[in-house]
């Protein structure tokens, strides 16, 4: 053996040996240990505590631990490493620290948290080390996502399916979303609420037993009999990585369609329905199968709080209030009793809207819904709902806006001021480019007082037409009916001629507010009642009080 090699095996040896040596008196010297529990639900608060025991002889100086938390993990601090300079730590002495922490992953996964010691044994100058890991599985994550999909569907049918979310974690959930693998031959077509490039939600922050859903519209193609699977996931984002929590998958057979189902409101398959009118419903199938149908079934749901159930009329069908469905046996109606390959069947019925009912959301888009089945075919219909308008033009003598003076009853060739209030409000949609018009009538004429003087800009008079034009602008749903409105008051004056003795004149005239419908792209107008001078709305002026001496 030659001598660099020999000199070359002492080097190793030793190093071999100091290694040894470095974790075996780390192993010995110094207990280190995690406790905490080996299972857990997902965002549960747990404990780890950290142990550790001077089993040697000497004291350890300089002691220093490093506690990692489990990735993802939600902690007091957003912190998740920590690292604490300790005491000295003398023979047989033993301490713990504990760290809290929330776990966060998907059902099954293994979070591995991890110690580390590190020391010198005192009259050494080197440091040692130890390491010691604790694995805690997620058993349970407390969270519900499930699609609502139909288990058949026809092939290039258009229809709506649901996700639905709901959390029982014992802790609030941010950074949320919620993301949807479509299968070959689906096609989007919209969502609610609006997705990102139509596969992904962004899910408001979620406390303890709160929930939500989305609504997806799209028509779906396929071989007959295949099985296409669609897939939900839900997660947070957390350092620019989805952290996957929940996921769902289902699957939906391709069947051939033998009905075909459609339908119209007041002769029209487009048709836009306003507050307060009667809609005549026309069903119509067919059957585009290939063997006669018998024995049928139409069922018929409507969906929707603007219905007024109590004037629905169906000839031939049972209308059940229980779930708001009309049934129409083949005992009572010959094309569902048989319906022959291509012959076309008819069921109809009458419903009114209410002129009011509750606003059923912030964003305006209302709708009514009805849902159809006839055996095993569905179909479902949604209606866009126009906004209401309301416009109130009220006259005063007395009141606080406008000082009004001259005589009551208004005399002849003598003035007389009065006060003209409007106020409108919109209901159900926003709309756009608001506008209210009026006229004023003979021998009246403006006096320049607007109230509040900030409208003024918007407050147009032609005197040639005399007509008034206030521009109001967009109102967003609800505005006036959930919370404050726009209004104006405006002060005219009236000097009556001979001709209008023993009378009571009008001093404006009707006042109409129009307006655009932002989700029905509808024209809306309505209107009210012009004002004479008996003022019915002012309490302190009799109808005598308004006859012109």
């Amino acid at each position: 053996m030659s001598r660099k090699t020999f000199i070359l095996l002492i080097l190793v040896g030793v190093i071999a040996f100091w290694y040894w040596q470095r974790n075996f008196y780390s192993r010995e010297t110094l207990k280190l240990e995690i406790l905490g529990p080996e299972k857990t639900e997902m965002g549960e608060s747990i404990d780890y505590i950290v142990k550790y025991k001077n089993n040697g002889s000497v004291r350890l100086e300089e002691p220093r631990l490093i506690f990692e938390y489990p990735k993802y993990s939600i902690v007091e601090d957003d912190s998740l490493r920590k690292e604490i300079k300790l005491e000295d730590i003398y023979p047989g002495e033993e301490r713990t620290h504990t760290f809290r922490a929330r776990l966060f992953g998907k059902e099954g996964e293994a979070k591995q948290a991890k110690a580390s010691l590190s020391y010198r044994p005192k009259n050494l100058k080197s440091p040692f080390e130890s390491t010691t890991t604790f694995t805690t599985i997620i058993e349970n994550v407390p969270l519900t996502l499930r699609l609502d999909l139909p288990s058949k569907i026809e092939t290039g049918k258009k229809f709506t399916f649901a996700l639905n979310y709901f959390s029982n974690v014992d802790y609030p959930l941010s950074d949320l979303w919620a993301k949807i693998e479509y299968p070959s031959g689906f096609e989007f077509i919209e969502s609610t609420p609006q997705s990102l490039e139509n596969i992904e939600w962004e899910v408001p922050p979620l406390n303890k037993a709160e929930g939500g859903r989305m609504e997806i519209t799209g028509q779906l193609k396929g071989n007959i009999g295949e099985q296409k699977i669609f897939r939900a996931e839900f997660g947070t984002w957390q350092e620019g990585e989805f952290i996957l929590l929940k996921e769902n998958i289902r699957g939906v057979e391709i069947i051939k369609p033998h009905l075909y189902i459609t339908q119209q409101i007041n002769g029209n398959p487009e048709y836009m329905a306003s507050p307060g009118e009667l809609l005549h419903y026309e069903i119509l199938f067919r059957n585009i199968g290939e063997e006669p149908l018998t024995d049928l079934s139409l069922v018929n749901t409507l969906i929707g709080g603007a219905f007024d159930f109590e004037t629905l009329k169906a000839p031939r069908g049972d209308f059940k209030s229980g779930d708001n469905s009309i049934l129409w046996d083949w005992r009572k109606l010959g094309e569902l009793q048989f319906l022959d390959v291509q012959r076309m069947g008819k069921v109809e019925f009458w419903v009114n809207l209410k002129e009011n009912w509750e606003i059923s959301s912030s964003e305006g888009k209302e709708v009514i819904r009805n849902k159809i089945y006839l055996n095993q075919a569905s179909e479902e219909f949604e209606t866009k709902i126009n906004s209401r308008l309301e416009i109130a033009q009220k006259g005063y003598f007395e009141n606080e806006v406008f000082g009004n003076s001259g005589p009551l009853p208004p005399r002849v060739g003598e003035t007389t001021t009065y006060t003209i209030m409007w106020q409108v409000k919109n209901y159900y949609n926003d709309v756009k480019n608001v506008k209210v018009r009026a006229k004023l009538t003979k021998n009246v004429k403006l006096t320049g007082a607007i109230f509040p003087e900030s409208e003024t800009s918007n407050f147009t008079y032609d005197s040639e037409s005399k007509e008034i034009v206030w521009e109001i602008g967009d109102l967003k749903v609800g505005s006036g009916v959930l919370g404050s409105g726009p209004n104006i008051a405006f002060q005219i004056a009236f000097t009556p001629d001979v001709s209008q003795r023993g009378q009571t004149p009008q001093i404006i005239e009707k006042a109409e507010v129009i307006a655009e419908d932002s989700w029905t792209k509808v024209l809306l107008k309505r209107e009210t009642e012009g004002i004479s001078t008996t003022l019915p709305d002012d309490p302190t002026v009799s109808e005598q009080m308004g006859i012109v001496q």
